[in-house]
């Protein structure tokens, strides 16, 4: 084998790959002495088929396997040699003609295009400070939550005959929804449950029930919002002839021992102090939270260095795409949007990069700092997925399983974790206390302020890394698809992101 380094350009690379043809013809010939043993032709006894009978009815389908493994073998082997570590997958181009390489008569001869992991200095991260904001629930937050709980429990009683229908009363009703005398599909529904305020039908619905009574009928006009999800209705008149077959008032939920226990506490301090536990908890990983954004920040700030223009490219063009899904979802183009298209182009690039140069950096450290993630750990973090999906838990683990891209998802946000834990201990840590509002505000971040509602994500998720690899970016996302179009529509549809497809960096 035959190396040429002929292109140094930053961090590009192109090597000229030779492959002498007499290798590849030992190759094949290997290959075919293997396969005598195994294929079973008429006229021959097994074991002692000729292997130039071989070469003659298979020899181009297995020199073409031999290419293939010498492509690859040589290619390591060459990146091995020269201490080269590829950004992306290298790109092949092979040179000659092909054909004469598979009959035997000529060398093969590629090229392999490929961008360097650029090499950097780590920042001294015993010199790094940063803050991390901390508080703790009092009294008074447990007993909001407690409230808030009882109101989310709240039982309902009929109210008597004739009585009419009030603001925060639960209705039954039926109702058939028309747009110009025609029935549209997800418009109708029987004994549907509609509490009066709840703002889960479309607006001006439910204010229209107000004064109802059992055994009314009543035609509901409302418009559908012009950004309604379903592109067919958005914007439509409709008219739903509705019955109203059930009124009921809301009853009085008392924060008791009885209540409690519709939560299997002994009682209500023992419900109390399970409520002040989870609190601690939830404050717990929003400080953890804020501080992994202050570090991703402040690693963000101490390196700079040329990234690889492929990776950067691909990151975008992650993020891009999944902005123009949402804005297809909600019937809108970036035209529309505030901000001029090229403007927010820059600004995802600019997130791109950073990404990409956190991804990285944290693949550096980890690498360094021999971190790893134990089977034990991606066991955990899958059951904590299946757990998401009741009665699929196996088909969830089957597809994990049976997915390594999948699964490597699940590992990276883990190896990640672990590497912002090895600097948390090297680096300055300072608590500073604050309140309950500060703590769960949304953050000025100048990449982390855009509808943060669009998606469910690990704040703070920058390019997924992944025991000194860096991995493009795959999120779960949990988006609005809720077309049921007459009642369980959402009051209003969400605003585009207007800058950010993504919201952990």
């Amino acid at each position: 084998m035959l190396v040429t380094v002929t292109s140094a350009d930053g961090l590009k690379r192109e090597l000229k790959i030779q492959v002498p043809a007499a290798e590849l013809q030992a190759r094949m010939t290997g290959k075919l002495d293997r396969m005598k043993n195994q294929i079973r032709l008429k006229g021959f006894r097994p074991g002692k088929v000729p292997v130039a009978h071989l070469r003659k009815t298979y020899g181009k389908s297995v020199m073409g396997e031999a290419i293939q493994e010498a492509v690859n073998e040589s290619s390591q082997k060459a990146l091995e040699e020269h201490s080269f570590r590829p950004a992306v997958q290298p790109s092949i181009a092979f040179e000659g003609e092909i054909e004469e390489v598979i009959d035997g008569k000529a060398d093969l001869t590629f090229k392999m295009s490929f961008e360097l992991i650029p090499a950097f200095e780590l920042a001294d991260f015993a010199k790094m400070t940063v803050e991390r904001p901390v508080a703790e629930p009092s009294d008074a937050d447990v007993e909001e939550a407690l409230t808030r709980l009882a109101a989310n429990q709240k039982s309902f009683d009929a109210r008597p005959e004739g009585d009419k229908a009030q603001s925060g009363d639960l209705l039954t009703i039926d109702f058939i929804g028309r747009i110009d005398g025609e029935a549209f599909e997800g418009g109708s529904a029987e004994d549907a449950s509609l509490e009066i305020g709840s703002g889960r039908f479309i607006p001006g619905f439910e204010d229209q029930l107000i004064g109802t009574k059992v055994g009314d009928k009543l035609d509901v006009v409302v418009t559908f919002p012009a950004d309604y999800g379903a592109e067919n209705l958005a914007g439509k008149e409709a008219v739903f002839e509705t019955t109203v077959k059930e009124v009921k008032a809301p009853g009085e939920t008392r924060l008791d021992d009885d209540f409690a226990k519709r939560f299997g506490m002994e009682g209500i301090d023992k419900l109390r102090d399970a409520m002040a536990d989870q609190m601690k908890q939830d404050y717990a990983r929003m400080s953890r939270m804020h501080l992994k954004r202050a570090m991703l920040d402040k690693l963000d700030e101490l390196h700079s260095f040329e990234l690889p223009p492929s990776m950067v490219e691909q990151e975008f063009s992650s993020i891009w795409s999944q902005f123009e899904a949402e804005l297809k979802q909600q019937n809108k183009t970036a035209a529309e949007l505030d901000e001029p298209e090229d403007d927010i182009r820059a600004e995802y690039r600019k997130i791109a990069e950073r990404r990409v140069r956190l991804g990285l950096v944290l693949a550096e450290v980890g690498e360094v700092s021999k971190v790893t993630v134990t089977d034990q750990e991606v066991n955990q973090a899958l059951m904590e997925r299946a757990r998401q999906f009741p009665g699929q838990e196996r088909q969830v683990f089957d597809f994990y399983r049976q997915n390594p891209q999948a699964l490597s998802e699940i590992r990276a946000p883990i190896f990640e974790d672990k590497v912002i834990d090895y600097i948390a201990e090297l680096a300055t840590v300072t608590d500073k206390v604050v309140s309950r509002d500060e703590l769960f505000a949304e953050d000025d971040h100048d990449h982390d302020h855009h509808d943060h509602d669009h998606h469910d994500h690990d704040h703070g998720h920058e390019g997924h890394v992944h025991e000194g690899h860096v991995h493009g970016p795959d999120c779960d996302h949990d988006h609005d698809h809720d077309h049921d179009h007459a009642g369980a529509a959402p009051a209003e549809k969400k605003k585009p992101a207007a800058k950010k497809a993504k919201s952990e960096d």
